[in-house]
């Protein structure tokens, strides 16, 4: 399936691994990038020497492309970049961050660059900052989320709507049927995280990712937007979040209960009681770990019987 996604980054199907904290190391990025999508690294949850690890890890398990998601509010950014031009990467992901910092400086050493909006107004500055791609997430995503709480269903479409470069669409898509939905709304292209937390590549615990498989519909909940919007399976942490904002807490209060290195804790480290367990709403479609391999292959056979099946109406 040839098109603007697959032209710019060089691979084989329209679909984007999210470069998720915790759970996107070099594993889960070379076998998506070895499936003929493209892998990312989640370099959030890295120190920079780890990063250099994991990039050089990854150009040893695929000669395909692969790129790295950068949040661009972390601390040692700048060396961030510097490995990554070193390294050789060729695809980075910015998001959480003014996309005019790093986009021309990584553009003039060769790397295609996309940023993650979870609105028009953001797609536009990323557009106008010259991005190669955009990434549009609705809120019923997974991890760090948008503020205007805008539905992929809506957000595609309006986005679409003022957009000249590439789209990419993200938030509640794990299947083929939702593939094919998005882009038909105008999407080029899919980018797919909690279906990949639940592989067998994934860097997430074993216990995170029977928590994924086991979720319901409403499980997850959108809480700490005073701090940093952040979509989480309701647990102990969760619960006690809640009972603190009955007190109407200041932000630095809500920053106090959440600590440090909470999401590690709870995704990396299989503290299912006081951990953060970032998911998305789809976790409630997701029934079983497999390879990563095996989710394209079901991904690009569901989209091709949905497409058929949407031809026949």
């Amino acid at each position: 399936m040839a098109n603007r996604i697959t032209q710019l980054f060089n691979i084989k199907h329209p679909i984007i691994q999210a470069g998720m904290i915790w759970n996107s190391g070099w594993k889960l990025a070379s076998a998506a990038s070895n499936s003929g999508i493209l892998g990312l690294i989640g370099a959030g949850s890295m120190y920079p020497d780890v990063l250099r690890e994991h990039i050089q890890k990854c150009k040893k398990a695929t000669d395909k492309p692969f790129g790295v998601n950068v949040p661009m509010l972390y601390p040692n950014v700048e060396e961030i970049m510097n490995i990554i031009v070193e390294e050789g990467v060729k695809v980075v992901f910015t998001s959480a961050g003014n996309p005019k910092t790093w986009t021309k400086w990584l553009q003039e050493k060769g790397i295609t660059v996309v940023h993650v909006v979870s609105s028009v107004k953001f797609a536009l500055k990323a557009q106008e900052a010259g991005v190669d791609a955009i990434v549009a997430e609705g809120f019923e995503a997974g991890g760090h989320n948008g503020r205007d709480e805008t539905t992929t269903l809506t957000l595609i479409p309006m986005v679409k709507e003022q957009l000249q470069v590439p789209l990419i669409a993200a938030g509640g898509i794990a299947t083929g049927q939702a593939m094919l939905a998005a882009m038909v709304l105008g999407a080029d292209g899919v980018q797919v995280g909690s279906r990949f937390v639940a592989s067998v590549e994934s860097s997430a615990h074993q216990a995170f990712k029977k928590v994924v498989v086991d979720a319901k519909e409403g499980d997850t909940q959108l809480t700490l937007k005073e701090l940093a919007p952040v979509r989480l399976i309701k647990n102990k942490f969760y619960n006690e979040l809640q009972e603190l904002y009955k007190t109407s807490p200041t932000p630095e209060q809500l920053k106090e209960l959440l600590g440090r290195a909470r999401a590690k804790r709870g995704m990396f480290e299989g503290d299912l009681e006081d951990g953060e367990l970032e998911i998305g709403q789809i976790a409630g479609l997701i029934h079983d770990i497999k390879t990563t391999a095996q989710i394209v292959e079901d991904m690009i056979q569901e989209f091709e019987a949905a497409k058929a099946e949407v031809l026949n109406f």
